[in-house]
């Protein structure tokens, strides 16, 4: 059983920088296919970026292109988001999920609450 778990959420002021982190127990993230989604209040769901270790392969939705990075460490089997310049409209509940490979995302985390203050 995969499990993810996610930490480095917070309170910043608009500009300023965080760092999500998803650790993955159960199954070596390398295997899967590992996205960020965000939750906002009166928005759905939305995939923000992923990663496929094993082929070197990022995606960015248009809105964080250029502010928002995703890595791995296969060696603490952890995936981050580095998010900077953030804006107030990046306020969500951000989550990671793993899917594996050509499937639907099926396994997730609990969230953690982002929030950007202007």
């Amino acid at each position: 059983q995969v499990q993810l778990t996610e930490s480095g959420g917070g309170s910043v002021q608009a500009g300023g920088s965080l760092r999500l982190s998803c650790a993955v127990s159960g199954r070596s993230f390398t295997d899967y296919v590992v996205g960020w989604f965000r939750l906002a209040p009166g928005k759905e769901r939305e995939l923000i970026s992923q990663i496929i270790w094993n082929i070197e392969s990022t995606y960015y939705t248009d809105s964080v292109k250029g502010r928002f990075t995703i890595s791995g460490d296969s060696a603490k089997n952890t995936v981050y988001l580095q998010m900077n310049a953030l804006k107030p409209e990046d306020t969500a509940v951000y989550s990671c999920a793993a899917a594996r490979p050509g499937g639907s995302y099926r396994y997730w985390g609990q969230g953690t609450q982002v929030t950007v203050s202007s």
